[in-house]
């Protein structure tokens, strides 16, 4: 991570989500480096990243977003100055009207939903499309798996026509998870196989996420390579919405020791911080984020913590870290890689505060966006 912003990390709020701007825009870079070469467009997902301060940043490099509720189509609009791509899995009659006021492109996420509001859509002059389910993923969780056994996502083949109406331009799929270019390769090879007189009718296809081309040791000569060739072969606009690769190590969570103390032979820190509440996907996928200057797996005569959230309930903890010296109440704690899809998924669940926002600056100075208090817990409530 940026040394001097480590350096710094007592003069933050706690806790705090705290985001490099400097690693945002080299994320951005090298994606946008990807569409030109490839002659795709790359489109922010906000299911991810939606952190709107950034999106004037984000739209240096890319020119839209995608969305999935009206909530996040009016973010697209405001502060990125577009219309969105528009996705939801059941569009609302007393929503549709706003959704097609602000969407360029709509996307359908089974036939009985293009039967109903298709023609509102086409009239409207969106561009729509339909949800494919190409029933094959290598997602190893199924709560991340779309293609699983009676999916409600995406349409199978069986259940789609031999030619594409009127006003239904598009192809949509999305079964990828934080995936690289090779396991692409064969999703598509997949599509194909049931999905290629479609795709030939199509004047654009929407790869979905998950492609995380900004991991190290993805291989985008390959990427590249893969998305011309699908492009030129079916003649079509290829479109791509990576959610993690965007933020991918592009900011932290800093948080501080409240409380030290040993429970039955095991020595316990408490954190201002909660995994329940501020980090629930490293409990749903689940996973176990990693701290700067920890050892992510005990180690034998090294001080070793386990360390648990603030609030009340018991599994609020993931596992166990070493450190080289003891904590102490105070010391600030850095979880590493925590922008991407962490940040939307924040509760205040048994009123525990959020965490404030920040934009670590390329200047190395630090920007306060936001902070939280009663006001914000309150008005989740009634």
């Amino acid at each position: 991570m940026n040394t001097t912003l480590r350096e710094n990390v007592h003069t933050f709020p706690s806790p705090c989500f705290v985001l490099d701007e400097a690693k945002l825009r080299q994320n951005l870079e090298l994606i946008n480096g990807v569409q030109q070469a490839a002659g795709v467009q790359i489109i922010l997902a906000l299911k991810a990243f939606s952190m709107f301060s950034a999106f004037p940043i984000v739209h240096e490099y890319l020119s839209g977003a995608t969305a999935s509720s009206l909530n996040e189509i009016k973010l697209v609009n405001d502060y990125m100055g577009v219309k969105a791509h528009t996705y939801i899995p059941a569009y609302r009659d007393d929503e549709f009207d706003d959704v097609l006021e602000r969407s360029s492109h709509l996307t359908f996420n089974s036939w009985s939903q293009w039967e109903r509001f298709g023609a509102r859509a086409v009239a409207a002059g969106i561009s729509c499309g339909i949800r494919v389910n190409p029933q094959y993923s290598e997602v190893a969780t199924d709560m991340y798996n779309p293609c699983v056994p009676g999916s409600r996502l995406g349409v199978t083949r069986d259940h789609l026509p031999d030619q594409l109406p009127g006003g239904l331009e598009g192809i949509h799929f999305h079964t990828l998870c934080e995936n690289d270019s090779f396991t692409l390769e064969r999703t598509l090879e997949a599509l194909e196989s049931r999905f290629g007189d479609l795709l030939h009718q199509a004047s654009w296809v929407n790869l979905g996420g998950g492609h995380l081309m900004t991991r190290e040791g993805y291989d985008i000569n390959h990427l590249i390579g893969l998305l011309t060739a699908f492009r030129e072969k079916y003649n079509v606009h290829v479109i791509m919405e990576p959610g993690s690769a965007i933020a991918w190590q592009t900011g932290v969570l800093v948080s501080t020791v409240l409380d030290v103390f040993n429970s039955q032979g095991i020595d316990v820190a408490v954190l201002d911080t909660s995994f329940a509440a501020h980090m629930p996907d490293t409990l749903e996928m689940p996973y176990k984020p990693r701290i700067v200057g920890a050892y992510h797996e005990p180690v034998a005569d090294k001080p070793t913590y386990r360390l648990g959230g603030m609030t009340c309930l018991a599994g609020d903890f993931m596992g166990d870290y070493s450190f080289d010296e003891p904590l102490a109440v105070g010391d600030r704690l850095i979880f590493d890689d925590m922008i991407h899809y962490t940040m939307v998924k924040t509760t205040t669940f048994n009123g525990v505060g959020l965490p404030a926002i920040g934009i670590w600056k390329p200047e190395n100075s630090f920007q306060l966006i936001r902070s939280y208090g009663y006001e914000s817990f309150k008005d989740r409530l009634s």
